[in-house]
């Protein structure tokens, strides 16, 4: 199967980098100097799992690439437009394009893009970043992918999907519930990424704290109400299964979210909380937490966007 993966960061660098670690025939899609170092000396993928090294193709021109069997797409969900477009070069008639962004949205807006029969969505549990250009470090989380057909099918091409991951060691699993499957992960995001980036805690922190711990498990309620107010079918327990998960995260974990806060990037504070409140407003559900999240949040990505363009 030929693989291109776009967006080499943590997510792609980790998961690119398992499939091209068993030979499987992968091209990373990236930019600047995570791109030359990649070119120069490698990915290097340091986890929790075991670290490994390889030399796979990179090019920042998914011209150069052509079409493959599939795109594990893997950008920041701000990105999804400029990105889907970037991608084209290599979507062919068969190609299947595994959407692996946080957010519940990214897969309709792909679609728009691409097409609706090329995309298919896919739920990651996994942290993981670039800490230095060519270096990807996965320090929690299970590593996990679940994805399947937006109508809940079990076909022939997830089928060989899902058989190429295993084979690379991937914990990976098909769906027959993809969207439940989004909005589950969304209501955990939402809080996960959310709490610790606005208070700058830990999820231990957090769990030590009532008056946080009562505030981490609102945001996930507003998630769950406004999801069915939508008319997703979310298991009655689903806030209850997140804060298990929380509660057996390491404790010093934090998120994709207060890390780009650290280091002055961009936010997916429109796709995260931003999306909650729309829909909140859209279905006449009320969402003070998420809307305190997105008020003080904004203002860091807006600074993170002006000085891009300066």
């Amino acid at each position: 199967m030929r693989i291109a993966v776009m967006g080499s960061g943590g997510v792609g660098g980790y998961f690119g980098g398992r499939l091209a670690h068993v030979g499987e025939d992968v091209t990373f899609i990236a930019r600047g100097a995570h791109l030359d170092a990649i070119r120069r000396s490698g990915l290097q993928v340091k986890s929790v799992a075991g670290d490994f090294h390889v030399h796979p193709r990179a090019t920042h021109d998914p011209a150069e690439v052509g079409p493959v069997d599939l795109v594990l797409f893997c950008v920041k969900a701000y990105d999804t437009e400029a990105a889907g477009s970037q991608i084209r070069p290599t979507v062919g008639p068969q190609t299947v394009v595994l959407c692996l962004l946080n957010g519940v949205d990214n897969e309709e807006r792909l679609a728009g893009i691409l097409g609706d029969e090329r995309v298919m969505a896919g739920v990651v549990h996994i942290l993981s970043t670039i800490s230095a250009p060519g270096i990807i470090s996965q320090t929690a989380g299970p590593r996990t992918i679940k994805f399947g057909e937006k109508d809940g099918r079990v076909s022939d091409r997830a089928r060989r999907i899902l058989a190429v991951l295993t084979g690379a060691g991937i914990r990976a699993e098909l769906s027959t519930q993809i969207q439940v499957d989004l909005w589950e992960k969304f209501l955990f995001i939402c809080a996960q990424g959310g709490v610790t980036a606005l208070g700058g805690l830990t999820i231990g922190e957090i769990r030590g704290c009532s008056e946080t711990a009562a505030f981490y498990r609102g945001v996930m309620e507003e998630v769950a109400a406004v999801a069915r107010a939508k008319g997703v079918a979310l298991p009655r327990d689903a806030v209850d299964r997140a804060l298990a998960f929380a509660r057996g995260l390491q404790p010093g974990m934090r998120s994709s979210l207060a890390h780009d806060l650290s280091q002055g990037n961009r936010l997916e504070v429109e796709t995260l909380a931003g999306s909650v409140v729309r829909y909140g407003r859209e279905t006449g559900m009320p969402t003070p937490f998420n809307f305190a999240i997105y008020a003080c949040l904004k203002p860091h990505h807006e600074k993170a966007l002006a000085a891009r363009a300066v």
